[in-house]
């Protein structure tokens, strides 16, 4: 991937895939194996995400 520092993105050379720096991070973080407890405080915070967004 490379950066283009014009759109603030990067761009897959081979397929033409564009994503903010943000969009890379998360998609990492669902890639990541990790252990019960932080599947745990991931499902925590999602839900308090959840709730405060429908009040």
């Amino acid at each position: 991937m490379i950066y283009d520092p014009k759109i603030r993105m990067y761009t897959c050379k081979s397929c033409g895939l564009t994503l903010t720096y943000m969009e890379i991070v998360e998609a990492r973080r669902r890639n990541m194996p990790f252990d019960e407890e932080e599947a745990r405080r991931q499902r925590r915070r999602e839900y308090l995400k959840w709730w405060l967004s429908r009040k």
